[in-house]
């Protein structure tokens, strides 16, 4: 068995292995299989791992191949986030609620790594509904973090960055509402991008809060998420918010993201924005010390650093946390015992079974997210909270409309500390929901963002530098990260703890 390429191998790499018959995707699939089975009990990665239905892939995979029929992703594995539904698999977005659901129908990403020739490894762990910043809430139980591994991963995608942390998989799809890819990635020392709200559709994947929910990718590299974007990305007409966009290569700015770019200064031209509000109280000094070393980095390659503001960006969390609790409420009413899912197996009327399906149902940070959520959108408190938020999230847009004036991009840290210890923040839920501080901005204002390893700090814990572009902004801050991951090793660190 060809065992050397899981740790490691590029997207590209294993592509070009497979057109050379050095492996087949057969090969490729279970070695892959026999390490999910070697090590995923210690970090619970994945929920779901059906061998026989990934190695028909792979079989259907090889056939392509011997046609000649090989694109980027042919015969190669993705893990997915157990948030997109896939036909034939169980699809329960880490809650009892979904325990017996097996998906009728494929999810738009999940059709187009199908159409890709891709592989189904298994579906990711995920905090139930993908709420919560450290994928403890789960049904299936906490993800662990492979850097130590009693710290959590992040989340609510954890699972699927600890699949690609630990090479389980290549490279992994997940969910960003605010933070979810991002946040996750920078705690495993992943590569995660959130795009422009609208280029990837929501249609099959298990909504959370509509207005902020979106697809995004994990891999080892900047590059390896340029190859993510050009399959996931495109216009479906089954998602209203589905962006009707000519198609792009998201690749083409690796090699010079910026006009006036040089052969020994590549960004140079490149503006970077630096906003005072994320390097103040409550970020902690190891991640500072990461982040400002990353910056460093950039400038040597040619890049300005611009002081900017984002004067509204302290009040991201609490509109956040009354914007996205209320589409929640929201969204989570369809899950009532009656067509799909769990139900209660003793209630005496069908108000009884509603009330005893969802208190069983659902675990506890979906219901505390419900409650609110509830009680913000209710008569006589929807104007003071939820009209306010929206109002807020308005004056955070409007902020990075004029921040990207004076810059074109926008770097910080991914998350003010670096993992912390299980259990520590299941206590205080308010904590958990500041570690979301730098993230959720780009969500409310449906901006692309990314986080990429930038270095090490306490406990050798990963640290993220947290990128923000402009709209339709992807390949350029790709080509951002590509350049400094050429001068830069910390994406190609793997842990030792589960090697």
């Amino acid at each position: 068995m060809k065992d050397d390429y899981l740790t490691g191998a590029t997207l590209t790499e294993l592509s070009s292995a497979l057109a050379a018959k050095k492996i087949s995707s057969v090969e490729l699939i279970k070695a892959y299989l026999n390490r999910i089975a070697a090590v995923n009990q210690t970090l619970n990665a994945f929920i779901t791992v059906d061998p026989a239905q990934s190695l028909a892939q792979a079989r259907a995979a090889d056939a392509r191949i011997a046609r000649g029929e090989l694109g980027p992703l042919t015969g190669i594995p993705i893990a997915h986030k157990d948030i997109f539904v896939a036909r034939g698999w169980p699809s329960t977005c880490g809650s009892q609620m979904l325990a017996n659901f097996v998906g009728p129908y494929d999810a738009h990403v999940i059709d187009r790594f199908n159409a890709a020739g891709a592989v189904n490894l298994g579906k990711t762990n995920m905090d139930e509904f993908a709420m919560g910043s450290t994928s403890e809430s789960s049904w299936y139980g906490p993800v662990r973090n492979p850097w130590h591994t009693d710290h959590v991963a992040g989340g609510s995608s954890g699972g699927s960055a600890v699949a690609v942390a630990a090479s389980l998989a290549p490279a992994a799809t997940g969910s960003d509402t605010g933070g979810s890819v991002r946040q996750p990635a920078a705690l495993t020392g992943t590569c995660g991008l959130k795009p422009t709200y609208g280029v990837v559709s929501r249609y099959g994947m298990v909504a959370y809060a509509s207005s902020l929910d979106q697809g995004g990718p994990f891999a080892c590299s900047a590059a390896d998420l340029a190859v993510m974007m050009n399959v996931m990305a495109g216009f479906d007409a089954r998602d209203s918010t589905s962006l009707d966009r000519p198609p792009e290569d998201y690749s083409r700015s690796l090699g010079a993201p910026v006009a006036t770019a040089t052969a020994k200064q590549p960004l140079a031209g490149l503006r970077i924005g630096i906003a005072r509000e994320h390097f103040g109280p409550g970020l902690d000094a190891d991640v500072e010390a990461a982040i400002r070393a990353a910056l460093d980095a950039l400038t040597a390659l040619g890049a300005r650093l611009v002081d900017i503001s984002l004067p509204t960006s302290p009040m991201s969390v609490p509109a956040y946390y009354v914007i996205a609790p209320a589409e929640a409420s929201s969204n989570l009413s369809r899950f009532d015992g009656v067509r799909y899912g769990y139900r209660a197996p003793e209630y005496t009327d069908l108000r009884d079974m509603y009330c005893k399906t969802r208190a069983q149902g659902f675990g506890p940070e979906v219901k505390r997210r419900i409650l609110i959520g509830t009680y913000v959108l209710s008569h006589g408190y929807y104007d003071a909270y939820y009209l306010k938020a929206q109002k807020v999230r308005r004056l955070i847009a409007d902020d990075f409309t004029q921040a990207f004036k004076a810059c074109d991009v926008i770097a910080s840290p991914a998350a003010p500390t670096v993992a912390c210890r299980l259990g520590a923040m299941t206590a205080d839920p308010v904590q958990m929901y500041l570690n979301d501080i730098y993230t959720v901005p780009a969500n409310l204002a449906g901006l692309p963002a990314m986080s990429i390893p930038c270095g090490f700090g306490n406990r050798g814990l990963p640290v993220g530098l947290h990128v923000v572009g402009n709209y339709f902004s992807e390949a350029q801050m790709l080509g951002v990260a590509h350049q400094f991951q050429g001068v830069t090793d910390w994406h190609r660190k793997k842990p030792e703890e589960v090697a």
